[in-house]
Parts: C-alpha cells; structure tokens; sequence
C-alpha cells in the first residue's frame, strides 16, 4: 500500500500501520490513537494473504489532540 505524500507533507502529519491479531484489536487501538490525537478514525480493516493477523492504516496529525473521554 502506498502512503499519500500529501498525509505527510508537513512536521507533524504521521501515518501508522496497525498490525494485530485480530479486528478487535486493531480497531481498540484505532480507538485508542483517536482519543490521543486527530487521526483519520477508525479505519478499513484487511488481511494480507499468506500472513498471519490483520492491519489498519492511520493517519494523525500529532500537533492537535483528540476527542478526550
């Protein structure tokens, strides 16, 4: 998957490639990084086949924070 130059085209803009076990997991961290910072949100979940586990990219924006609990 290709990373759009666009979502780190300036200091602070991350993009973050989530590997985990299972969906669950994956979309509690998306959850997780949302609370800490502006991120994309809870991202598409897929699998790569022949590997185990599945994976979810975010993008976040670490200079602004996020929705506090």
């Amino acid at each position: 998957m290709e990373i759009d130059e666009q979502r780190i085209a300036e200091p602070g803009l991350v993009v973050l490639d989530v590997a985990a076990a299972d969906e669950d997991t994956v979309r509690a961290v998306m959850e997780g990084l949302q609370h800490t910072w502006a991120t994309s949100g809870i991202t598409p979940v897929w699998r790569v086949p022949g590997e185990p586990g599945v994976r979810a990219r975010v993008y976040a924006d670490v200079r602004r924070p996020g929705t506090a609990r």
